[in-house]
């Protein structure tokens, strides 16, 4: 992965069984590192491996819990078009908001 990326983070990995797992926090790399492992939520334990594929740094910590409860309300379709968009982007530059 990357290197570590401090700041709130909204993230979405993709789950072996190609579900999507939203999720908020402020050391996003740790955290996905935690998940791969098999030492975060229980819902990507049982579906190991998990992809980051996609990341949007945001302000603070009520921002990012905002933007995870606007991620988790999207339809799948809507979810899969932000993961496109920030593919395109290079996944680095990741906006804020």
């Amino acid at each position: 992965m990357a290197p570590a990326r401090r700041g709130w983070h909204v993230y979405l990995l993709r789950c072996r069984d190609g579900t999507l797992y939203a999720g908020a926090t402020n050391d996003l790399t740790a955290r996905v590192d935690r998940h791969a492992a098999g030492r975060a939520a229980r819902y990507t334990r049982s579906r190991l491996p998990v992809e980051l594929v996609f990341a949007v740094r945001v302000r603070n910590r009520s921002a990012a819990l905002r933007r995870e409860a606007a991620v988790k309300k999207l339809a799948r379709a809507e979810k899969l078009a932000l993961v496109v968009r920030w593919r395109e982007k290079g996944a680095a530059g990741t906006p804020s908001g």
